[in-house]
């Protein structure tokens, strides 16, 4: 066997040591807490995991509240009183933040995430479809044959299939239901002029008396922006006085329903608007818990249809359940009833303000090196789509959206360095622990593509400093010789961050050292 062969071999083979079964003897289980402690190491740090929208820290007391209640089954109401109590509280208070008719008596429930909630939402606009159909003595069946595209128009009042309507942009969640529950996925094209999400009016195109609802979200996962659920229903409500067809609205509000009743109470988008039948969040994004919680809430008992209502008598007591899953675990409920607690109302609007407070930081250092294109809208002026950024003290004067930052390299830049691929940032940023996403747009803009950044609660004002000044070294990098490179990719002492240093001409106000009275931890 030649050298490189045997190279090969042995790279193949040694890569994973892992058998595929379990060993006969097992290990002590200090030696299985270590293999698997160091193993985890290699994973990348969650303090500098940008990428994700799930929050990745607590403070000590949710902490200890979580490992308390980690063994808990949040199923077993009877055995568990006071977390299914606590449960109860969340769905109170959360129905209430988004303006439900009656929040002491809201219908809603936790879920593993968003995922489940949307699915949730769909299965109740589906199910009242069904019986709206049957009521008016019409199939609910799609005939068991394919129609030629040629005759679409023609066949097109007798095929029965369910539709739902969203926008290319929707999180993979949402097409998963479609998948999933056999319901036609018709997705509304996006574009530049449209600010890469829901074109309310292009949405309408896609309507018909088979649509079970519109999935409107709160919060783009792409560009962060939100859509417009205001015009959208008076769309439908324009629609439903010319047709006699009602369609709902589900709110994906996934990232934005821990925010924007916090940061903008006056946008119209929740229960307020009559045609909102349902809301979904993510406690473990902006609801600031650990991963493993979700919440959908209906607006009333009539749009969760009994169908969707399973009775239990095997648990010690009579139980009601309406999930997709059984057992679920009680400590991220628990995680969640803390936050509420302990934060509050302004806890909440003083975390959200900061995040924002660092994305328009971010995003106003990215326009002003002139090597990126900033196309999230939340540094802007109100209104304003194009355009640099404004620095105003006054939080109204910005347009609205999530605290996320997306950007691509400018014309000007690719003019001068059309051999540098935007995806190599990505893997360099990676060499000082940054864990940042590259991706291209949703269909129809494909051909973008774009560098991601989630600002989050424990993003300081300082690690976005440190952000920036790592960022532009890699541009320096990749744009200079190679006595540079390797002085790049050379050891550094990560240890400490010099808050006064400047890098590049470009500094944010270095973060006050004393405590913000939030989750924020000094660096």
């Amino acid at each position: 066997m030649s050298l490189a062969k045997a190279s090969i071999a042995y790279t193949r083979s040694s890569r994973d040591s892992f058998s595929g079964s379990m060993s006969t003897p097992g290990v002590e289980e200090d030696t299985a807490y270590r293999m698997i402690h160091d193993e985890l190491t290699l994973d990348g740090s969650t303090l500098l995991n940008v990428a994700s929208f799930v929050q990745t820290y607590m403070p000590p007391c949710a902490d200890k509240l979580v490992k308390e209640n980690v063994s808990k089954n949040l199923i077993d109401a009877d055995e568990y009183p006071a977390t299914q109590m606590m449960h109860s509280r969340c769905v109170s208070m959360i129905a209430d933040l988004w303006h439900a008719p009656s929040a002491k008596e809201a219908i809603g429930t936790a879920t593993t995430g968003s995922s489940e909630a949307v699915h949730l939402g769909g299965l109740a606009m589906k199910k009242i479809w069904q019986k709206a159909r049957k009521a008016a003595g019409k199939s609910i069946h799609e005939p068991g044959y394919v129609i030629p595209a040629s005759y679409l128009s023609f066949y097109k009042l007798i095929v029965n299939r369910p539709n739902i309507v969203m926008s290319a942009n929707a999180q993979v969640a949402l097409e998963k239901f479609a998948r999933y529950f056999d319901v036609e996925c018709r997705l509304v094209p996006v574009s530049e002029e449209s600010r890469y999400h829901l074109d309310v009016k292009k949405a309408m195109e896609h309507i018909d008396e088979n649509t079970i609802g519109v999935f409107v979200i709160l919060g783009s996962t792409y560009t962060g922006h939100y859509e417009d659920v205001k015009a959208l229903a008076e769309l439908l409500d324009d629609f439903e006085a010319r047709s006699g067809c009602s369609v709902p609205i589900h709110v994906d509000a996934a990232s934005g329903g821990f925010i924007v009743p916090f940061t903008h109470p006056d946008l119209l988008w929740d229960f307020r608007i009559p045609r909102v039948v349902s809301i979904n969040a993510s406690g473990h994004k902006f609801g600031m818990t650990y991963v493993g919680v979700g919440w959908i809430i209906w607006r009333d008992k009539a749009h969760l249809p009994e169908d969707l209502i399973f009775e239990l008598h095997y648990l010690g007591s009579t139980e009601f359940t309406f999930s997709l899953t059984f057992s679920r675990g009680a400590a991220p409920i628990v995680a969640q009833y803390f936050n509420l607690l302990h934060l509050g109302f302004q806890g909440y609007r003083k975390v959200a303000l900061d995040n924002f407070k660092n994305a328009r930081s971010l995003s106003r250092a990215l326009e002003k090196s002139g090597y990126f294109v900033v196309l999230s809208d939340v540094h802007r002026a109100k209104g304003t789509r194009n355009g640099h950024g404004i620095d105003s003290p006054n939080f109204e004067d910005y347009e609205a959206g999530l605290p996320v930052v997306a950007f691509k390299f400018s014309d000007e830049f690719k003019k001068c360095f059309p051999h540098l691929q935007q995806k190599w940032i990505q893997t360099l940023l990676r060499t000082r622990g940054w864990l940042i996403p590259n991706y291209n747009l949703c269909p129809d803009c494909q051909d973008i593509e774009i560098l991601r950044v989630v600002v989050k609660e424990n993003m300081t004002e300082m690690l976005v400093q440190r952000f920036i000044d790592n960022l532009f070294d890699v541009i320096e990098v990749l744009t200079s010789d190679k006595e540079a490179q390797q002085s790049f990719l050379s050891p550094i002492d990560t240890s400490r961050v010099d808050s006064d240093q400047r890098l590049h001409g470009i500094q944010i106000r270095p973060e006050e050292s004393k405590h913000s009275g939030t989750y924020a931890r000094p660096c």
